[in-house]
């Protein structure tokens, strides 16, 4: 029976994510995918900030080639002003998810990743130190042994109801149509255009005579049968709510989906842990669940290859749960709200209007900012005050090395290790043990809020550790995060 460190079922955006990240970390790892051919649908268009910084510290904006950023200044259609924040917040608009899927296969081909295609898992079976999958695939039924399986297979994740791992369910109240069309030019409503009695529409232009139009009607089912609609029954009512005929225009996919969301009551269980749409459903929303799901797959990423690689204890993966499932949570808190906002009736308008009153002050515009973008997420990595703590270290911060080059910090990201940034020679000693896993460059920069003399910063971007402002010294902070240093080091600071 052959056998790997991880099997990642699932190569949607997430599922591809987490095998590079893995594989980045010194892991063997392999993907799985019920599908013979990556789908063409594109159901996310783009990603929030964060996601995209995400992208940025691996190198892998550029593969996505040419797209737009844009402001995702508005919760649940009631728009603020982007532009009165510290922070560019924007998120990356009018991207295909094929391509968002092509680039990250191109990225593991490269790193020697085989996506197998056409293998379906039919079972889990949980050894003393490992897991064995079970599937069907181009040539029959098969096992194949892993230490562990990584679900990244969708809402309906097949990998979580083999895992036993229970859900906490919201039922779907209404449906919505989707699909991409080509050879007609309705007008644009990017946003979304309100109708009375909570029905809104829906027109992205995509670019090549592609656009996508999506119809909310509470008249549509809450709980659509899979694969039973049809592109007239989309026309008819895209004609009955705007007037506009499409009914010549050919369909290129189309989507008939509710409004539930679902959040599993762990995220890992044993050998078996769960990122993306199988981890947290989150109803269809400026791409919030895709952009949850990278993050999940940046988090989990680095520590599982730490542990099956033997750098870290296997405690360290009890920190993907207790960090990305809160993440969840509230982001199914989030989406359940904005898309009250953004669909309800004319009796939801004083609240509109109360809610954009607000937003009109710089503070809480931050706040919701924070949401929208993924950059007001906050880990609780340590005891301190420094105000970076557990948050993200900005990825274009200049760092003047002693060379004089002066590279962002998500640049100096790129390898997918520990990151210590030093001002003294003292604080690169207390890391001598951790060498294998942590990069240390000494320079200078500049911090927003408060300085520091030092930074830690995790694989994923957070920061996990300063100096001043960090109860822990250095060394119990790289012990946490990286292990029991390899080599003896001088005392942390």
């Amino acid at each position: 029976m052959k056998t790997t460190d991880v099997i990642v079922v699932g190569a949607g955006p997430v599922g591809l994510m987490l095998a590079g990240e893995l594989r980045l970390g010194g892991a063997e790892v392999a993907v799985y995918d019920r599908l013979p051919a990556p789908t063409e649908e594109s159901r996310a268009l783009g990603f929030n900030r964060r996601a995209a910084e995400s992208l940025d510290q691996r190198g892998l904006l550029p593969r996505l080639g040419a797209f737009r950023w844009g402001p995702m200044g508005h919760f649940g259609g009631v728009r603020f002003d982007l532009d009165m924040l510290d922070e560019d917040h924007s998120g990356v608009l009018g991207l295909s998810q094929t391509r968002t899927e092509g680039a990250l296969g191109g990225w593991l081909a490269e790193l020697g990743v085989p996506v197998r295609r056409g293998r379906e898992v039919t079972g889990l079976r949980e050894t003393a130190d490992g897991v064995v999958v079970a599937f069907t695939g181009p040539d029959g039924p098969g096992e194949e042994s892993a230490r562990y399986v990584v679900g990244c297979d969708g809402a309906g994740s097949t990998v979580r109801e083999l895992a036993g791992i229970p859900v906490i369910r919201w039922e779907s109240t209404r449906g919505m149509y989707t699909a991409e069309i080509t050879g007609v030019a309705p007008r644009p409503r990017p946003i979304g255009e309100r109708l009375p009695g909570g029905r809104m529409v829906v027109c992205t232009p995509l670019g090549e005579g592609r656009c996508r139009v999506v119809v909310h009607d509470p008249e549509l089912p809450a709980r659509p049968e899979p694969g039973a609609l049809t592109f007239a029954e989309v026309a008819a009512a895209w004609r009955r709510l705007t007037g506009e005929s499409i009914d010549d225009a050919r369909c290129l996919w189309l989507w008939a989906s509710g409004n539930s969301s679902a959040l599993a009551q762990q995220y890992r269980r044993g050998r078996v842990l769960l990122a993306g749409d199988a981890a947290h459903e989150i109803p269809p929303l400026a791409a919030w669940g895709l952009s949850a799901g990278l993050q999940d797959a940046a988090n989990l990423g680095w520590k599982l290859a730490a542990v099956v690689r033997g750098r870290a204890p296997g405690d360290l993966l009890d920190t993907y749960d207790a960090e990305r499932r809160p993440v969840g949570r509230q982001l199914i808190r989030n989406a359940r709200a904005a898309a009250r906002l953004y669909l309800g009736d004319e009796a939801m308008d004083p609240v509109r209007e109360v809610v954009g009153e607000l937003l009109a002050h710089k503070d809480a515009a931050e706040q919701v900012a924070g949401v929208v973008s993924g950059l007001g997420i906050r880990y609780d990595l340590a005891e301190g005050d420094h105000p970076l703590l557990g948050r993200r270290m900005p990825p274009d911060t200049l760092v003047t090395l002693a060379d004089g080059t002066r590279p962002r910090v998500a640049e100096l990201l790129r390898t997918g290790r520990g990151l210590l940034l030093t001002a003294d020679e003292a604080t690169t000693a207390a890391a001598h043990g951790h060498t294998d896993r942590v990069d240390t460059h000494t320079g200078t920069w500049t911090l927003p809020g408060a300085p520091a003399d030092a930074v830690l910063i995790r694989p994923d971007g957070y920061v996990a550790w300063t100096s001043p402002g960090t109860a822990d010294d250095l060394t119990q902070a790289l012990d946490r995060w990286f292990g029991t240093a390899r080599l003896p080091q001088s005392a942390g600071r």
